[in-house]
């Protein structure tokens, strides 16, 4: 049997404290410490009156579930928070900090400022599209005037290739 240091005891109990923590049973896979154990830890901790009990633990939400202005306000509060103090704010409310990013960067295009990143709609897309099929068209229906123009000079200069036989011989 393992024997653990009254140090380590805390900190198991202190991560599962943690709101929106692991389990118990989720720890016990990360760390090898059997679930009845870190449950027992857990219980005599809260017992001993250590804590506060923990608090209800809130559904989180998918990015996609969240209202623009909800977005925009978190957006808002987050400006000017750096580091750990970040990272506290968006655990809490229970958004990635890339997330923000996104967020962050649609506000600012729908502001009217430009992103780091333009977005190509898709008409700009099919004028490039166009554009370059203008151009390869235009290149083909110069090469061919081209051999249009150099057949008629070989023509000119050597004559129809039919008149091969005299015409007083013919008769």
């Amino acid at each position: 049997m393992t024997e653990y240091s009254e140090a380590f005891k805390a900190n198991m109990v202190k991560k599962l404290m943690v709101p929106g923590g692991p389990t118990a049973s989720a720890l016990s896979i990360r760390t090898g410490i059997c679930q009845p154990t870190l449950s027992r830890w857990l219980r005599d901790a809260r017992e001993d009156g250590m804590s506060h009990p923990k608090p209800p633990v809130r559904v989180p939400r998918r990015p996609g579930d969240w209202k623009p202005e909800e977005k925009l306000q978190l957006v808002a509060q987050a400006e000017g928070l750096a580091g750990d103090a970040l990272g506290e704010f968006l655990r809490g409310e229970g958004v990635h900090e890339a997330d923000l990013a996104e967020w962050r960067s649609a506000a600012l295009v729908g502001l009217g400022t430009r992103s780091k990143t333009p977005a190509v709609s898709g008409d700009a897309r099919r004028v490039r599209e166009l554009e370059r099929e203008l151009l390869r068209k235009d290149k083909a229906l110069a090469e061919t005037a081209a051999l249009l123009v150099l057949k008629k000079k070989v023509q000119d200069y050597w004559g129809d290739e039919d008149d091969s036989t005299k015409k007083e011989t013919d008769k």
